[in-house]
């Protein structure tokens, strides 16, 4: 049990510190080690939320704290991505997770070629991003991060990115965010399950060990969130983002043969 404990704490201190400087990878990493762990993937997508909604809070205060936020994105931005992740909460909670499983594995697959492929791209800045193109990522990344238990960041921070926008603004942004999403993903997992639209909830208690690890470490790296967005070489994390989230597929993978 103790050694559970630190692993997952261990998972939530890199993983944040990792998120802080890239606005993406919290909810990817720490959904695949869960599924690597044999967590079902509804279960594993609450129980990173559950975690997030700590990480996520302590995360926006220190991007909003050093001045990292774009409040005019920010408000183009939430409402799109709650509505897809409320979208995303139903359907994940509807099937059952052996069969969703092989499918949110490649969907990290392809997320973590996607993070490696953004790593050596250049980028053309723009001042302003137009509303679809924001609509758009917000609905889609919303969605992604509900079933895949990560996926905001890697969909939204890398296409307004990719679309010119200012690292610092973007990702502080996008965290400040996530926040939102987070609560409303976690608010739609509670509704589900009171009211027995979630059938396949019963094991939900038994990885609280887990989720107070992903806790404990998170809150513990993200005040540094703020202040590591400044310092850390994006490029070369981003790289070795790509390279855990896909070999962690890969792993699941051969589990799944």
């Amino acid at each position: 049990m103790e050694d559970s404990f630190l692993i997952f704490l261990a998972v939530g201190v890199l993983a944040q510190i990792v998120d802080g400087a890239l606005g993406m990878a919290y909810g990817l990493v720490s959904s695949s080690v869960l599924l690597a762990f044999g967590v079902p993937p509804a279960a594993a997508s609450a129980s990173v939320h559950a975690a997030e909604l700590f990480t996520t809070a302590a995360s926006a205060g220190s991007h909003s704290w050093h001045r990292n936020v774009d409040w005019a994105l920010f408000r183009r931005l939430a409402p799109a991505g709650i509505a897809g992740g409320v979208l995303g909460t139903y359907l994940l909670t509807s099937v059952d997770g052996s069969l969703l499983k092989p499918y949110v594995t490649a969907y990290l697959g392809i997320m973590g070629i996607y993070i490696l492929s953004r790593a050596y791209r250049a980028i053309t800045p723009v001042d302003t991003h137009h509303t679809g193109i924001v609509v758009g990522l917000g609905s889609v990344g919303g969605f992604a991060d509900a079933v895949g238990g990560g996926g905001w960041g890697p969909v939204v921070t890398t296409g307004l990115i990719g679309n010119g926008g200012a690292p610092r603004e973007t990702i502080g942004t996008v965290n400040t965010v996530e926040f939102f999403l987070t609560a409303a993903v976690s608010a739609s997992f509670l509704v589900a399950l009171l009211t027995g639209h979630w059938e396949n909830a019963g094991g939900l208690a038994s990885h609280g060990v887990a989720v107070a690890g992903l806790i404990v470490g998170g809150l513990a790296a993200a005040p540094l969130a703020g202040y590591v967005v400044r310092l850390v070489p994006q490029r070369a994390l981003l790289g070795l983002v790509g390279l855990l989230v896909s070999g962690l597929a890969v792993y699941q993978s051969s589990a799944l043969l």
